[in-house]
């Protein structure tokens, strides 16, 4: 398992009339400042976040959910690290994602010969029935995409908008959204990891 949080680098914009959190981020090499921001009529303040204050945050609540996931064994009952989940697939991985206000947890394929990772997104793509059976329809399916880092991955995705890693209170529901999709996942990987198999 892959956990991918990108650098927190942002600005604040206090706009809305309705109370909420907004946090704006971009990859630019400033002095990083992250607000926490609630505007209304009668009240208005902005809860300033340092880069290592959200760093932090970042590494409390992966540990959180490292160790809320500890006991629960995988599908096949045997201990597992949930964080760090192994496919037994070099190229095949599992990676979480909290950044920009979205949950997402997908299969990323990352092998560098193209019509190897084609053959492999085609193997999940005729276990599809059995996938969603598993996991859910939620699911997005991208072949031959290009990352951030400027490499050709292809990936199945799911996410949950509106969930911000910087507070604390949507981390029952962060930690809830992982716990679903990566038990369901493994369930599904255990039971048709050998259909990979070369």
């Amino acid at each position: 398992m892959i956990v991918h949080t990108r650098k927190l680098w942002a600005t604040s914009l206090c706009h809305s009339l309705v109370p909420h959190t907004y946090v704006e981020l971009y990859p630019h090499d400033i002095e990083p400042t992250i607000f926490d921001a609630t505007f209304s009529p009668l009240s208005y303040f902005c809860i300033m976040y340092s880069k290592q204050e959200a760093s932090l945050l970042n590494q409390q609540f992966w540990t959180a959910l490292g160790k809320y996931m500890l006991p629960i064994p995988s599908a096949e009952g045997e201990k597992i690290n949930w964080i760090n989940y192994k496919t037994g697939e070099k190229n095949i991985r599992f990676v979480m994602e909290a950044e920009n206000k979205i949950a997402k947890i997908s299969i990323q394929l990352s092998h560098t010969d193209i019509a190897e990772q084609q053959f492999y997104f085609e193997k999940f793509a005729q276990l599809k029935k059995i996938f969603e059976q598993a996991v859910g329809k939620d699911w997005q399916w991208l072949a031959l995409i290009e990352n951030e880092h400027g490499k050709t991955i292809s990936q199945i995705s799911t996410k949950q908008n509106g969930l911000n890693i910087l507070n604390k209170t949507d981390w029952p529901a962060l930690i809830s959204f992982f716990k679903k999709n990566l038990v369901a996942l493994d369930t599904f990987w255990c039971e048709n990891k050998f259909a990979f198999e070369r």
